[in-house]
């Protein structure tokens, strides 16, 4: 059965570009448009559509708004389009925040080498997260509580300029994160009992794509602040939201969360995002860890930042000392760089396919045997604080 699509944006030449591409898929249907928010919201409930692309900024009603409210009475996976910006990469986290699953850039030759690519990729998007059947009501779609850190970082209000922790990048507004639903319909499932294994570690590393912003951020904000170990992050994500999705995350974690950059040495409690569009390695320099931070220009190597080739250079810098997991995602990037850590006695963790948004990623590295839990997202943290020892 095709995947059914409500195309919300203001543009008629966009909803017209929109719906061609999206129908050149036979498993694709577009069933009507939206010129607005407030309209979105309407025909999300009367016409039931598996998937809906949201534009962010629209009349009557903008598309964060819209996301909010269509997620509090109509739980549809929802695709966002963004601008490029630091005004865009902040309104699309408040979009994700809200509940929408994923995001492309509105100029689709950003999001690929050409056409034909920038047009699979999203029918791709449109059908992976049309598989993605959340409740239809509102009480079996809250959002688990996250610890925020209890100082005014925490607050809804951007910080003052006088914060000890800012960063050089613009705050994003961050009014939906104490209303907004998320992915996963495990709020009320309490945390499982979970035992240490007693393997010491020096890293954890932590790959994902789609859905993972919002993954990361449930995680990241239950870390203490005396996290023993250094972190790396690799999300799949454009080199103008990184600064802003790491700003964010730094703002609501106890832990601290940077932009990687060439150089950096790796400290204890501290959380370093790969940048979009290139790559982070981990070098060795005696005892130092170092990240080398590169432009990527191979045709071979499809994503960047790359799960695998991080994984890759933390297996022959640490080898057996690193706590690696795996989390929603399409496609199998992580999966080879899995297996080289495993072959180098490191642990791997990938997140159950029940609380994913698409189980890719995780499930490649579980259907490799390179797992040795699956486990659920609102367990990760707890998992990883007992498994550590904080």
């Amino acid at each position: 059965m095709a995947v059914k699509v409500l195309v919300v944006d203001d543009s008629s030449f966009f909803r017209r570009r929109v719906s061609e591409i999206l129908e050149q898929d036979s498993d694709i249907k577009v069933i009507d448009f939206a010129v607005n928010g407030q309209e979105a919201v309407e025909k999300a409930a009367s016409l039931r559509p598996d998937v809906i692309t949201m534009d962010v900024e629209m009349p009557i009603l903008d598309g964060i708004s819209a996301v909010k409210k269509i997620m509090q009475a109509n739980p549809t996976p929802i695709l966002m389009f963004s601008s490029l910006t630091r005004e865009g990469a902040g309104a699309t986290l408040d979009a994700l925040d809200a509940g929408a699953l994923d995001f492309l850039p509105k100029k689709f030759e950003d999001i690929a080498r050409n056409s034909e690519e920038a047009i699979k990729s999203l029918q791709n998007k449109v059908k992976e997260i049309g598989r993605r059947r959340l409740p239809r009501s509102v009480s079996s779609y809250s959002r688990p509580s996250v610890t925020k850190a209890p100082t005014p970082q925490a607050s809804i209000s951007p910080r003052p300029s006088t914060s000890t922790r800012t960063s050089s990048v613009a705050q994003p507004d961050r009014s939906f994160q104490r209303t907004s639903t998320q992915q996963v319909s495990s709020a009320s499932t309490p945390s499982k009992q979970f035992k240490a294994s007693g393997k010491q570690y020096k890293l954890v590393a932590i790959g994902t794509s789609t859905g993972g912003p919002v993954a990361l951020q449930t995680i990241l904000t239950q870390l203490p602040a005396n996290f023993p170990h250094p972190i790396l992050l690799i999300q799949h994500m454009p080199a103008a939201f990184t600064p802003a999705f790491a700003t964010r995350l730094n703002s609501l974690c106890k832990i601290k969360v940077k932009e990687a950059e060439h150089g950096d040495k790796l400290q204890p409690g501290v959380a370093y995002l790969a940048p979009g569009g290139k790559q982070m390695l981990v070098e060795s320099k005696g005892a130092m860890k170092t990240l080398r931070v590169f432009e990527d220009d191979s045709p071979r190597v499809t994503y960047k930042p790359c799960v695998d080739v991080t994984f890759a250079s933390a297996a022959k810098a640490y080898q057996s000392d690193v706590l690696a997991i795996v989390l929603t995602g399409m496609g199998a990037d992580g999966r080879d760089g899995a297996r080289l850590l495993k072959q180098s006695g490191a642990t791997i963790w990938a997140q159950d396919e029940q609380t994913c948004v698409v189980y890719g990623m995780p499930q490649a590295v579980a259907n490799a045997g390179l797992s040795s839990e699956s486990l659920a997202l609102h367990d990760v943290a707890t998992r990883i604080n007992k498994e550590i020892g904080c």
